[in-house]
């Protein structure tokens, strides 16, 4: 879906830039804080914070690459194609030259002091004198073309070159970080492999499913009270969107908002809808907002949420890479995060939407089916 035609972002006055500065740094401040409290209380969820947000890291600086390497091929495609019309061109102006000294043979084959001693009709002689004149002219300019056209050629031979060598120079920067994003997903891997194991009841399931649900609680309560100051768009209106957001990742709903969580004991419900999508799914923000939260949280991994007019909030968990950061602004359409590309299992995006504090049912918010 392609970004929405839209109004503008508003721009910050100084004054709102140092607000947004402020609360940027309360927000950074209470990422530390939920950080350094898991590490205190559970080494495992610690180690998979830190495997996740390595593995994000390690995906951005892929994208990167390809991103680099896509804009290295077009440079090299435009560059062989401004290659072929100086090609074309130089063979023009060859049998234009051609041309012009069949022309001039065509003329006479004397020479011009020959035709000065023998000429007897001086207006003739004048003419014969003027084409060689302007066939002479010509045939330097177009000389002096040609020479512009190899030069040029050679030029481009150089610049593809180069431009080959960075593509390939790239193309190994690329393997390297692939090798690094596995070993980074390998990680991650085991870091779950490690927290399954030690989940082998469903009395610590519950616990640690009370224990998330607590900490997304904590982090909204205090996102709430921070948005105060958060600097929103209010004039694009969230509340009359409900029923027309389109879903920010296409796929299919898993798990619907306030069904029981599978295998937990009763009373634990979803807050918001768990969506299977495609491996490497780009995830697109639904409506105009501003992030204000983008980094990593116990039970949805990494997370990014969207403050919206009106107080409202929506929530993506579980991707592999995000590419907002706290304080950006975002339209309809805009890519926000990408899920897994690994294999196995298709990835899932946790949405979320809230109305202040409270959760609402994403679907009473969405146009159709994901």
């Amino acid at each position: 879906m392609a970004a929405a035609a839209a109004a503008p972002k508003p721009n910050d006055s100084a004054q709102a830039k140092a607000k947004l500065a402020a609360v940027r740094a309360r927000i950074a401040e209470l990422t530390d804080h939920l950080g350094g409290e898991l590490k205190q209380r559970d080494a495992l969820s610690a180690r998979l914070r830190e495997s996740e947000l390595a593995v994000t890291a390690k995906r951005q600086g892929l994208d990167a690459l390809r991103a680099a390497q896509a804009a290295a091929e077009r440079h090299r495609a435009e560059l062989r194609a401004e290659q072929g019309r100086e090609q074309s061109a130089l063979e023009g102006e060859r049998a234009a030259l051609a041309a012009q000294v069949r022309a001039a043979y065509m003329i006479g084959r004397q020479e011009q002091l020959k035709l000065l001693l023998n000429q007897s009709n001086p207006a003739s002689l004048g003419r014969t004198l003027a084409y060689y004149g302007y066939f002479a002219r010509e045939r330097s300019g177009k000389i002096d073309v040609i020479q512009g056209h190899v030069v040029r050629l050679q030029q481009l031979v150089d610049e593809i070159d180069r431009e080959t060598a960075r593509l390939q120079s790239l193309q190994t920067d690329a393997g390297r970080e692939m090798a690094e994003l596995e070993r980074a997903r390998g990680e991650r891997s085991d870091a779950l492999a490690a927290i399954k194991k030690q989940v082998a009841n469903g009395n610590r399931q519950l616990a640690d499913l009370k224990r998330e649900e607590q900490a997304v609680e904590t982090l909204v309560a205090d996102l709430a009270r921070v948005l105060k100051d958060f600097p929103v768009d209010s004039t694009q209106s969230f509340e009359r969107m409900r029923g027309k957001l389109p879903w920010p990742v296409a796929g299919r709903v898993t798990a619907h908002y306030q069904e029981q969580h599978v295998n937990s004991a009763p009373g634990m419900r979803w807050n918001g809808d768990m969506i299977q999508a495609a491996r490497g799914a780009k995830v697109r923000a639904p409506y105009f907002g501003r992030v204000v939260y983008a980094d990593w949280l116990q039970g949805l991994g990494l997370l990014l949420i969207i403050g919206h007019s009106g107080g409202y909030m929506t929530l993506y968990g579980h991707a592999e890479v995000l590419y907002k950061s706290v304080g950006d602004w975002v339209a309809p359409g805009d890519v926000i995060a990408a899920l897994s590309e690994a294999g196995g299992a298709d990835p899932e995006l946790y949405f979320e939407i809230r109305e202040g504090r409270k959760t609402v049912d994403p679907k009473a918010w969405m146009k159709a089916n994901p």
